[in-house]
């Protein structure tokens, strides 16, 4: 006898109601280089055409189902700490998930955190920036130490004598998380301890001492004491400090281990609960006497940590940039799938506008971050120094800013299975405040633009001739300029005004750089939107004439 189907009812109808259609799928296995018209092309032109191979292995990697999955993990299980062994000894031991472990050896496998540095040449910033454009875009919370560890070389160099003893394997190719002595390992990564509670972005204001244990000056042994509010990945191997020496505030090097092999004494005191960037460890810690050698000349800390904070700033312009290329990407994924109203959401004209205008954004914030990394290839250029020391801020502060608006746009494109916390975009969301306001907030971003226009006037020279390259290309660009002109030589409430005058340099750049390097489209687009367009922009409000299905099908690199 045979057994009735269990989809059929009784009555004869069928009884099945969970049929899956005109749902979106993972967005997996592509190659997440290739896709990226606008990054290849970025990467050409700012002089990293001969890194294409490697970055075309790497993107299929960061494309892939297996790889990406592990973004998702390292966020799922945070990290956990242990202050002590189970007998009461003191350990300060983060534990992390594997995956955490997995990208952190990806990354510094390929070179992110040492490759300028170690293969220097023509396009080494670009080909590197490239690498960790693609590598955030599958998890940004592992990238902090993996910028910290970059940008602590040039800081070290300012002292010969531990350079020579640090750089080699602060640079090498080498990941071991374990948690034991320097000394034993070949590899080491470094992290940043600057914030305390009462000074924030104030760094003057730190209270942690330093006492020399003999001669004092850089390279010499001090013992640090004080507490430290915000220490970032404070698994790594050894951090750079400030504290008041009795010269003034100066920058140290503090390993976690003593070169006895002891347990250095800066006890992790909890482990910050961050709302994004969760799968990286941030900690509070105390300082009780920790060894420390100073890095650069005695009270001049800011200034040589400073050239650390260069290095991460610039990091988090091309991680929100990625950022945004992410949450961009998923939109034109799941509108290219889902249909409503008889047609694919991606041929409906308004959500044809948003996914454009979003497209136009990421392209941007690239272009912008690709074009500071071919200028920090080329520093010995005057000219592309004076671009590095402006567009550096005006990027982090830019870029950065414009990218929570930007996830929760793309966010909405989803609708709300967007919402849900299975899908990437509550990451993305949570994730996209957090380099706004590390490595110093929009404010301190501002008034260092105001800072390096008042003490280096060439900076204002550079940025005026870069503009130049554009001029004729648009009309609304070039009104623009004009009247940025007249606003950049008005010296009236500058700090008051500061956030609008970087608002409209960042602007300019960006729709300058795509002027002389982006499809008609793109271009045109982005100047009619962003620069003669009257009143704030918000996404999906392109105007007539914008040729979005183009703009569309080079985002989804279907162009």
């Amino acid at each position: 006898m045979n057994a009735p189907d269990p989809t059929v009812h009784a009555a004869g109808y069928p009884a099945d109601t969970h049929e899956v259609f005109n749902v979106g799928r993972e967005r997996a296995d592509f190659n997440a280089y290739l896709e990226d018209q606008a990054l290849q092309e970025a990467v050409r032109r700012e002089g990293a055409g001969w890194a294409h191979e490697a970055l075309t292995g790497f993107g299929a990697l960061t494309g892939s189902a297996e790889y990406r999955e592990l973004g998702v993990l390292a966020n799922h299980h945070p990290p956990e700490l242990d202050t002590h062994d189970r007998f009461g000894r003191r350990i300060d031991l983060v534990r992390y998930h594997p995956a955490y472990h997995r990208l952190m050896h990806s990354a510094i496998e390929h070179g992110l955190h040492s490759s300028p540095w170690t293969d220097p040449g023509p396009g080494a910033h670009v080909a590197r920036a490239a690498h960790e454009y693609l590598q955030t875009q599958v998890e940004a919370g592992h990238g902090c130490p993996v910028t910290m560890t970059f940008a602590a070389v040039p800081a070290l160099r300012t002292t010969p004598e531990l350079a020579r003893l640090w750089e080699p394997r602060i640079t090498a190719r080498s990941y071991d998380p374990r948690n034991v002595p320097d000394a034993q390992k070949a590899g080491l990564t470094i992290g940043m301890a600057m914030t305390e509670k009462q000074g924030g972005s104030d760094v003057r204001a730190n209270s942690t001492r330093a006492h020399p244990l003999g001669a004092e000056g850089p390279g010499q042994a001090y013992e640090l004491v004080g507490h430290k509010y915000f220490v970032s990945a404070p698994m790594c191997d050894a951090f750079l400090v400030l504290a008041q020496a009795p010269g003034g505030l100066s920058c140290f090097l503090l390993p976690r281990w003593r070169p006895d092999g002891r347990k250095n004494p800066m006890q992790i005191v909890r482990l910050k609960r961050k709302m994004g960037n969760v799968s990286n460890a941030s900690g509070e810690t105390e300082l009780r006497g920790a060894l420390a050698w100073m890095v650069g000349a005695e009270g001049r800390g800011v200034r040589t940590i400073i050239e650390m904070v260069a290095m991460t700033r610039f990091d988090c312009m091309v991680g929100s940039a990625a950022g945004q290329r992410a949450a961009a990407a998923q939109a034109l994924h799941h509108c290219g799938l889902r249909s409503a109203f008889g047609r694919r959401l991606v041929e409906q004209p308004l959500m044809g506008n948003v996914l454009a205008d979003l497209a136009l954004e990421s392209e941007a914030s690239l272009v912008l971050a690709m074009r500071v990394a071919r200028a920090l290839d080329r520093r010995a250029d005057a000219h592309e120094d004076a671009l590095v020391r402006l567009l550096t801020a005006v990027g982090k502060y830019w870029i950065c800013k414009r990218a929570p608006a930007h996830a929760a746009e793309a966010m909405e494109c989803i609708g709300g299975s967007g919402v849900m916390e299975d899908s990437p975009f509550p990451r993305l969301l949570r994730e996209s405040p957090v380099n706004a306001i590390w490595e110093g907030s929009g404010n301190v971003q501002c008034l260092d633009v105001l800072r390096a226009m008042h003490r280096s006037p060439e900076v204002v020279e550079a940025f005026t001739a870069e503009l130049g390259r554009a001029r004729g290309g648009n009309t609304a660009l070039d009104r623009y300029v004009a009247a940025l002109q007249g606003e950049l030589s008005d010296a009236g409430e500058l700090e008051f005004r500061a956030r609008n005058l970087v608002d409209r340099m960042a602007l300019a750049m960006q729709a300058a750089l795509l002027v002389q390097h982006a499809p008609a489209a793109v271009a045109d687009a982005f100047c009619a939107s962003r620069l003669a367009a009257t009143g704030q922009h918000q996404y999906g409000a392109l105007p007539r004439g914008v040729d979005a299905a183009a703009i569309v099908a080079r985002a989804s690199g279907r162009a």
